[in-house]
């Protein structure tokens, strides 16, 4: 795996993690082009660069949260936690399947069905409750397959049920925290534990570590300023192009 399709990587990740058109399916989807071996371990160990970039940019609200870990907020997150690992748990026989990328032009398809509706079904907004953020986790845990974008389908869960896109984008990256670090812990115990061959470049990986955590850091200030005057719908044109060209290239 060469260093320049690695920065690629990073630069897709940190570009696509914080827009709602599904990083893990572009990753996918550019390792099978490539040729990619491990594009599992690859994807989550990218995933926390842009996790890291996620904390210094909402470090004061991640502060709060440390502070007062039974106010709320921190409350409405352990819901969401719980409901996402729950139907994580449901569905992990058909995870590792999913990252062969025959299901990847469906998952985009149904990103963009998704985003569509929700520009259409949002409603007032409001503050995101236990039940919001339970409906949240819920869309968070569907999203763990590649194509179905986690921050557009838990956004769009929220539009939905009421809670307004700045509430749900801040929401969203917040419940995104304890999900990547928990999907870190697991590949760490494939590869330690059960000492799982790993063949990756390493140097290009930590180059496209870095590369992803500043331009998800960079998009994460993009996706926060400017979340209230976003039209999802451009998003959704993209992954319905998107999909078509994965299914020419996969099928």
């Amino acid at each position: 795996m060469s260093i320049l399709v690695l920065v690629v990587l990073g630069l897709v990740q940190g570009l696509c993690e914080f827009l709602p058109i599904s990083s893990s399916g572009h990753l996918v989807l550019l390792s099978k082009l490539f040729g990619i071996e491990d594009s599992l371990f690859v994807s989550i160990i990218l995933h926390v660069a842009t996790l890291l970039a996620l904390v210094v940019v909402m470090r004061k609200e991640i502060w709060h949260l440390i502070k007062h870990p039974f106010s709320k907020e921190a409350m409405t997150i352990v819901v969401a936690t719980i409901v996402t690992c729950l139907i994580a748990c449901i569905l992990m026989p058909f995870i590792t399947a999913s990252f062969e990328g025959l299901f990847l032009p469906i998952a985009f398809l149904a990103s963009a069905v998704l985003l569509f509706l929700a520009e259409k079904l949002s409603k007032k907004e409001g503050d995101v409750d236990f039940k919001k953020a339970g409906i949240m986790g819920l869309a968070q845990g569907l999203a763990i397959f590649p194509g179905l974008s986690r921050s557009g389908t838990t956004i769009s869960a929220g539009l939905m049920s009421g809670a307004g896109k700045e509430n749900s984008a801040k929401f969203s990256f917040l419940i995104s925290l304890p999900v990547i670090m928990g999907s870190l812990l697991l590949e760490i115990v494939k590869v330690v534990v059960l000492k799982e061959p790993i063949s990756v470049n390493w140097l290009g990986l930590g180059i496209a570590f870095v590369v992803a955590f500043v331009v998800g850091a960079l998009t994460i200030n993009y996706m926060l300023k400017l979340t209230k005057r976003l039209k999802f719908k451009f998003f959704a044109i993209y992954l319905v192009i998107i999909a078509i060209i994965s299914a020419f290239l996969l099928w």
